[in-house]
């Protein structure tokens, strides 16, 4: 009987292959933890600090020094991270050579709110809480409660899109109308918004009116700007 050489020495490779995979893969799960490598998309760690992620991260743990790797549950940690009020998105990964990552995309406010309860509302339409580590410069919101976002996300978010809004508008309040009054950072006169519809159309005859006014070197000349007539704007001068 032939002996198939060729067959035999194919097993005897896959065989070797397969302890050889068997042994680096048991011996990489023992490798100790050597060190935490914490990334920030947009290289931003403004409203969660390093060291804060560093605890979530190795939750009850001082060090990670000598903690083997086979103990870590990644989904565990990237759901505890996930839970986090100033975070948006984390990855957490682990290398070859022992070292812990995570990626961290936080929330992004557009807007702040004050009164009785202060806290952000952020680029998704939802609050979130101030931050001890940085406070955002964004518009300031007077006189709504959280049931009130959904009704003025849609405004916000255009200001926090538009330059020229972004720039200038500094307050927006929500009177007992439920209407919306917008102050701007470098002259006194209020702009009544109306309610929070029509805003494209709205701002454009915002700007029209600026544009005009700032030709005619009228613009501290004004008490009111109303917006809310369908397509003309109405103002008020001081006085």
């Amino acid at each position: 009987m032939k002996v198939n050489w060729n067959y035999i020495k194919a097993f005897a490779l896959l065989v070797l292959v397969v302890f050889l995979y068997s042994f680096s893969s048991a011996r990489n799960k023992k490798r100790n933890i050597e060190r935490i490598e914490v990334h920030f998309t947009n290289d931003e760690n403004l409203y969660v600090t390093e060291a804060a992620v560093n605890k979530l991260l190795i939750q009850n743990q001082d060090s990670v020094q000598n903690l083997a790797k086979d103990i870590l549950d990644l989904k565990v940690i990237e759901n505890r991270l996930d839970t986090n009020e100033m975070i948006e998105d984390a990855e957490v990964y682990l290398t070859v050579n022992g070292r812990l990552g995570a990626v961290i995309t936080q929330r992004r406010p557009i807007a702040r709110v004050y009164g009785n309860e202060s806290y952000y509302i952020d680029v998704n339409g939802k609050s979130m809480p101030l931050s001890t580590n940085f406070s955002a410069r964004v518009p300031f919101i007077k006189n709504i409660e959280k049931e009130n976002i959904a009704e003025v996300y849609p405004l916000v978010a255009k200001i926090e899109k538009d330059e020229f809004l972004k720039e200038h508008i500094t307050l927006i309040k929500r009177n007992s109308k439920g209407e919306y009054v917008l102050e701007m950072r470098l002259y006194d006169f209020e702009i009544l918004f109306g309610e929070a519809n029509s805003i494209e159309k709205k701002i454009n005859n915002l700007k029209a009116f600026y544009k005009k006014a700032l030709l005619d070197d009228q613009l501290d000349a004004y008490k009111w700007v109303n917006l809310k007539f369908e397509n003309q704007v109405v103002c008020t001068k001081k006085g």
